[in-house]
């Protein structure tokens, strides 16, 4: 009964809409995480939160059908690009995995980062999944090609720079041509606190609320203070020069960070949404293209700390944590109202315990060890330069890799031991802004392995090199 009366609150509010066309504002759901809301919670949430568009980066069939009679319109993802090259791959894939569910899903898209894997592999896949949609009758199904930020020229320094980079130019001239003759827009996926520290912005360029110190002046004279304006434009400019002016742009992935990275936290990421979502929602548009909506998709839904190991804010995008709980306030219908997002119901966490470092050995290289150990086995990305964990001493980070482990292993007892350094405790060791996290109880949560699914597997190099950097400084 109350799932079907979040489904009439949500069809009441598309009814009630203006004729005129709006912006919309979806969210990605990434389950790159040892603690897994189940899908029916989610979409639950998302209809709580008012949420008419969702990206998943699967396709998995469970998920799907959680979407089914939502309202909710629905994109799905393939990495497999060189696995879909022939015609009969595309086919048998379109009718196993799209066919079953073509009532609920709205677009395709792609690869990630794809054109820098293989463009010609990449885009010839793409045409075969069309000719499949087309043979089974889906072709109102869009297919697309995501595009991230870096697919544009270095040294951006105003938007009427932004051009897309040499190597790609065939390959885009394809892609744009397809784009157009099948009434598709560009998806762009922009990550804006990157782009902000790589080119020296202060932090308050960051937000759309005309306070930052940063103004920038372009050619023509439009003036940008904020940087998902001038992104958004950058591209603009960019299929100006491409030869597809009138390519809309759908922007497919736009967040804030809450750790792990030099301005990353709660405080920046609720600041970063209360006003960037009413500026969507106001139908003001850019510089470049006034008065056009901007579709986008909030990145992401929860945290998901088994993500590719590449940077250690890249698990920390959520808006809420594994718990269900929300990490701080965003409305997400765009009114810009200052509330927190609906929390999810019935999940229970475990007993107020932690694991921390007894600090009895002094064998520092020992301690190396099981810190190594615990962080290859759970997530340590708190501790990261400019994380919110980053100002804990040797005694805190070693403990706040234990406790990290004990967790991901449902506080079991061998958990805790860690050549005789580790020591349960029910005072909680939290330390200003971090947080020593307490998971939820073992069934309510995917058991972390370690030797899972190769696209979430944490490449061993990569983490090394964070522990090595990340306890060097200790020492």
């Amino acid at each position: 009964m109350a799932l079907k009366m979040i489904h009439l609150a949500y069809l009441l509010i598309i009814l009630c809409r203006n004729d005129g066309v709006e912006a919309i504002i979806g969210i990605n759901w990434g389950r790159a995480s040892a603690q897994r809301i189940v899908p029916s919670q989610v979409v639950d949430l998302l209809l709580q939160n008012g949420i008419s568009a969702a990206r998943i980066y699967s396709t998995q069939r469970d998920i799907i059908r959680a979407f089914r009679g939502s309202g909710i319109d629905l994109t799905v993802s393939s990495f497999n690009t060189l696995g879909l090259n022939s015609v009969d791959a595309a086919k048998n894939w379109v009718e196993n995995k799209i066919v079953p569910y073509a009532d609920t899903i709205r677009n395709i898209y792609v690869g990630n980062n794809a054109f820098s894997e293989n463009k010609d592999a990449v885009f010839d896949s793409v045409m075969n999944i069309h000719n499949a949609l087309s043979y089974f009758g889906l072709s109102e199904i869009k297919l697309n090609i995501p595009q991230p930020q870096i697919m544009l020229k270095e040294n951006l320094t105003r938007p009427s720079d932004g051009e897309f980079r040499d190597e790609f130019k065939e390959v885009y001239d394809r892609l744009f041509r397809y784009l157009e003759e099948n009434n598709t827009p560009l998806v762009m996926e922009m990550l804006p606190i990157t782009f902000i520290n790589e080119y020296n912005y202060d932090l308050s360029f960051g937000f759309a609320d005309n306070k930052s110190t940063n103004v920038i002046t372009d050619i023509n004279g439009f003036v940008y203070t904020n940087v998902f304006e001038f992104l958004y434009d950058s591209f603009v400019w960019a299929l100006k020069k491409a030869g597809a002016p009138n390519l809309k742009i759908v922007v497919g992935q736009v967040g804030w960070p809450t750790d792990g990275y030099p301005g990353a936290n709660t405080y920046t990421a609720e600041r970063f949404y209360k006003t960037l979502l009413p500026f969507v929602m106001s139908n003001k548009g850019t510089p470049m293209r006034p008065g056009a909506p901007i579709d986008i998709y909030v990145h992401c839904f929860q945290d998901e700390n088994r993500m590719t190991y590449t940077t250690p804010y890249s698990r920390h995008w959520g808006i809420y944590r594994g718990n269900g709980e929300p990490k701080f306030k965003i409305d997400l219908s765009g009114q810009g109202r200052d509330i927190f997002p609906t929390r999810a119901k019935g999940i229970m966490r475990m007993p107020d315990r932690w694991c921390v470092f007894n600090g009895l050995n002094n064998n520092r290289l020992g301690a190396f060890e099981q810190f190594e150990k615990a962080c290859n086995g759970s997530d340590c990305t708190g501790l990261a330069t400019g994380g919110s964990c980053s100002h804990l001493d040797f005694v805190g980070k070693v403990s706040y890799a234990f406790n990290m482990y004990f967790q991901f292993r449902f506080q079991a007892e061998n958990a805790c031991e860690f050549k005789g350094m580790g020591q349960v405790v029910t005072t909680n060791p939290s330390n200003g802004s971090c947080l020593f996290r307490v998971d939820v109880v073992e069934g309510m949560q995917t058991q972390f392995a370690p030797s899972g699914c190769k696209l979430h597997e944490v490449p061993k190099c990569a983490i090394l090199s964070f522990l090595l950097l990340t306890f060097t400084a200790l020492l």
